[in-house]
């Protein structure tokens, strides 16, 4: 039944226009989002007679699998697309390669290229990551990227966030939340079928429920729920078509044809009164339910019994056709509960998940298969958990990535494999590290250099001596990290190896720049040329990290600003995802450090993964951040912060910590806390040569009034501990830092100097250290105290300016863009702007979650709510 698309003109236009724009050469993307059947695939269906001539509409869908197919959309693109890419998709192997070919694609001719992926909420991990790719090149490309997903199945912790949190950052970006259908449109679907107003209240406007409603209404009767709805246009249909529907409502996706013409042994006639009731889209090369809820409401009608024996048919057919995607296989037989099934296809779809870089993926399978670990054999066992293991640790599950590899641990022993008990070993220790263990993971390291010392195999023994290098320099053993590095470097060049010789020459260097010896920096940066010149990109990756770290904890901004866009630019080619998050935090470091707080925050979010060793400093600087503006939620960090840094050992996580607990306490004037929280790491980083944090936890004990050890060096926070205030504030503004420059100026005795430091404190919208040095003016008797920043622009939430916050408001009123701008006597575009600020800052979709949002954190003023339902 299809009475048209109502109430979207204003999306169709938008799309439009984003496709000309495309065919010009200015590639945008456009996210259409919104609740189930709210009309994103009838959007995207009615596009296509409103884009520009020629334009190429590519369309590809994410499937409700249980666990996804990797790539599984751009697999749908098979057939309408060029061979390069075709091969491979269909391949897998390379992820690069996918995204060349997907590059390549969108290039072609004819402009413009329209790639829809709907229900990106369903992606594989593999096919995000393609999308990542694509997003940070789409301005420059002749295409239009169109992306639909639910919005109200999006947790804080779900996939996809990551990826529209880049897109928020693309150049050109399209939101388009799709509002309910209002009463009108409700009425003009309904004439003459159904009561407008009791399809309004059982619908609330969504558009599928009102078309299924109205369909099974026909009498004047409304049935009660949706639900019922789709199962009153089954009545009447014959026994064979109802068998072929459920057959068919089993498989979460399309069925192509072949598959069909397997499982409905009448072939694709047993289904024409389905396609004629509007139940199906029926076309040569597939079938498909016209809309999935639709399929969902068929197959949850279906008694437990009913299913399994349906999804067995599925399973066998799949499995009797050569080339079927591993995927679906080990989707159906877990459906129907074949462990033999399972048992045979899990690793191969594990693997398949994992060399497409669809990691999540890959550690559902194998999770799967692990249920039933009895039918293997222990050698094959073990290789299964160390898999497991591996593909956890990779998507930052640290429990179960430490419980399987301590189980292939034991099994290799049991076994008296000596090579492949060393190299798990060595991945137990890198697991343990990585999951925040210290003293396991030196355990672990320790004895996979025992075991392998003397196996006769060079390449797995300098891995393991160079992984107890770099526990060391972690740790802060310097001089047995150096020791241990040279050995790794020795038996790295005896096996030829250029990544282990790139890994050994950073611990060796790291270790002896941070213990102030001689030469560190020169190995450090080594290690980068070795890596790069061998394309070894992770361990270039871990190089440029490193040599950027050292340079921030000394100070030397400028320096690292030259080393942050070449390192993120790899990272970024080369899609390391990993490395460059974490680099994105050593950029929040560094724009701290430049008071740039917005900017600082921003680059931290790309840390607060479970990768504890980014997520430890990129809480402690979004904590700063909010404690140095005066806004509420630090300490929850901080206390986060500090239970990952003790669990470490590593002062390089602990020292920043406790600075910032100090710098806190500090603030709101508690000199004990201040004490606590800076005396017990001071005292660690004084057993230490060359610490970088041992002067600013000193200064902070000194300001509270406990005497620290002397700290003769040249660091400002030592200059400040010694009263050399003046010294320090011309260093700290030589380094770019304006927060700590005004700090310096703050300690001076001369009230000029303390009103130049609360004017650098209230431009920088720091108001506890600007509130502390008013209380010291009034105390020395100084009358003309500037006044701070109106209320309004300080220390909100969300950190909305004061224009943002006159938005939000108008914005809560249901005022349109343009009303906004009529209101407030600016540009619509300027409005425009606003908007996708407000709602970027609150982490909200729509407008309607932002007024939601802004009213539960006090934005709006007292008795004024957030938009009613039927507006986004």
């Amino acid at each position: 039944m299809d009475w048209g698309i109502l109430e979207r003109e204003p999306e169709l236009v938008r799309l439009a226009s984003a496709a000309q724009e495309a065919a010009d050469g200015a590639g945008s993307v456009a996210l259409v989002f919104g609740e189930a059947g709210i009309g994103k695939s009838s959007l995207v269906k009615a596009m296509p007679d409103r884009l520009p001539h020629g334009a190429r509409v590519l369309v590809g869908q994410c499937d409700d699998l249980a666990t996804r197919r990797p790539l599984g959309p751009f697999r749908d693109l098979i057939g309408s697309v060029g061979a390069e890419l075709a091969r491979a998709v269909t391949e897998g192997g390379d992820r690069h390669r996918v995204y060349e070919a997907l590059h390549g694609e969108l290039a072609g001719t004819p402009h413009p290229a329209v790639l829809v992926v709907e229900d990106v909420h369903w992606a594989d991990e593999a096919s995000l990551d393609a999308l990542r790719f694509l997003v940070r090149r789409m301005d420059r490309l002749p295409a239009l990227l169109v992306l639909t997903y639910r919005d109200d199945e999006l947790s804080r912790g779900h996939p996809l966030r990551h990826l529209l949190g880049q897109v928020s950052r693309a150049p050109r970006v399209h939101r388009l939340p799709l509002a309910r259908l209002s009463l009108d449109a409700v009425r003009t679907l309904s004439a003459g079928r159904a009561d407008p107003a009791q399809v309004y209240a059982v619908t609330s406007g969504n558009p599928f429920f009102v078309a299924e409603v109205v369909a099974a209404g026909g009498t004047g009767k409304v049935p009660p729920t949706v639900v019922d709805a789709v199962l009153a246009r089954l009545r009447g249909l014959d026994g064979a078509t109802v068998d072929a529907l459920e057959q068919l409502a089993v498989v979460p996706s399309a069925v192509e044809r072949p598959l069909v013409d397997a499982l409905l042994a009448d072939g694709v006639s047993v289904l024409a009164a389905a396609e004629q009731r509007g139940l199906l889209a029926v076309a040569p090369e597939r079938v498909a339910f016209r809309h999935e809820l639709i399929r969902r409401a068929v197959a949850d009608s279906l008694p437990a019994a009913r299913r399994i024996d349906l999804n067995r048919g599925a399973l066998a057919a799949l499995v009797a056709r050569p080339g079927s995607d591993a995927a679906r296989i080990v989707h159906h037989a877990a459906q129907a509960g074949d462990q033999d099934a399972i048992a045979r296809y899990g690793p191969d779809a594990a693997k398949d998940a994992a060399s497409a870089g669809a990691h999540r993926e890959a550690a559902a399978q194998l999770r799967l298969v692990l249920r039933d670990r009895h039918r293997y054999a222990p050698a094959e066992l073990a290789d299964l958990l160390e898999r497991y293991a591996v593909e956890s640790y990779t998507i930052a599950d640290s429990a179960p990535a430490v419980a399987a590899q301590r189980e292939a641990v034991a099994l290799r022993r049991s076994l008296g494999d000596t090579l492949a008990l060393g190299a798990d070993l060595r991945w137990l220790s890198r697991i343990h590290w990585w999951a925040g263990n210290a003293d396991q993971a030196q355990e672990a390291a320790r004895e996979a250099v025992a075991v392998l010392e003397h196996a006769g195999d060079d390449r797995l023994l300098a891995l393991a001596v160079s992984n107890t290098a770099q526990l060391r320099m972690l740790s802060d053993r310097y001089a047995e990290a150096v020791e241990h590095a040279e050995r790794a470097i020795a038996l790295a060049r005896k096996a030829d190896d250029a990544a282990i010789l790139s890994h050994a020459l950073n611990n060796v260097g790291t270790a002896r720049w941070r213990g102030g010896g001689p030469g560190g920096r020169a190995q450090l940066e080594e290690s980068l040329e070795v890596a790069l010149a061998a394309g070894e990109v992770e361990h270039a990756c871990r190089s440029y990290a490193n040599l950027i770290w050292n340079l921030l904890d000394n100070l030397q901004y400028d320096e690292a600003d030259t080393f942050l866009p070449p390192a993120m630019e790899l990272a970024d080619r080369a899609e390391h995802l990993g490395f460059l998050n974490y680099l994105h935090v050593e950029l929040a470091i560094r724009r701290l450090a430049a008071a740039d707080w917005e900017d600082a925050e921003k680059h931290a979010e790309f840390g607060m993964h479970d990768f504890l060793p980014a997520r430890c400093p990129a809480l402690t600087v979004l904590a700063r951040v909010r404690i140095r503006c005066g806004r509420p939620g630090a300490a929850e960090l901080l206390a986060e912060a500090w239970e990952i840094a003790v669990r470490t050992k590593e002062l390089q996580r602990t020292g920043p910590v406790a600075a910032a607990r100090a710098e806190a306490a500090w603030l709101r004037g508690d000199l004990t806390a201040v004490i606590a929280a800076a005396e017990p790491v001071h005292a660690q980083a004084c057993r230490l040569p060359g610490a970088p944090h041992r002067p600013e936890l000193g200064y902070w004990l000194t300001k509270a009034g406990r005497p620290a050890p002397p700290d003769d060096s040249d660091h400002p926070y030592a200059l400040q501990a010694r009263g050399q205030w003046r010294r320090a504030a011309a260093l700290w503004q030589t380094a770019g830092c304006p927060y700590e420059h005004a700090a310096a100026l703050a300690e001076s005795p001369d009230p000029a100097d303390k009103l130049a430091a609360l004017a650098a404190f209230d431009a920088l919208g720091a108001e506890p250290a600007a509130r502390l040095i008013r209380a010291e003016l009034r105390r020395l008797g100084v009358r003309r105290i500037p006044r701070g920043p109106l209320a309004a622009t300080r220390g909100n939430p969300a950190h909305l300016t004061e224009r943002q916050l006159q938005v939000m408001r108008l914005l809560a009123e249901g005022l349109t863009n343009a009303e906004i701008a009529a209101r407030l006597v600016v540009s619509v575009r300027t409005v425009d702007n606003h908007v996708r600020a407000v709602l970027d800052k609150l982490d909200a979709p729509t407008r309607r979650h932002a007024a939601d949002r802004a009213a539960r954190l006090g934005l709006l003023p007292e008795g004024e709510g957030p938009l009613p339902d039927a507006e986004t």
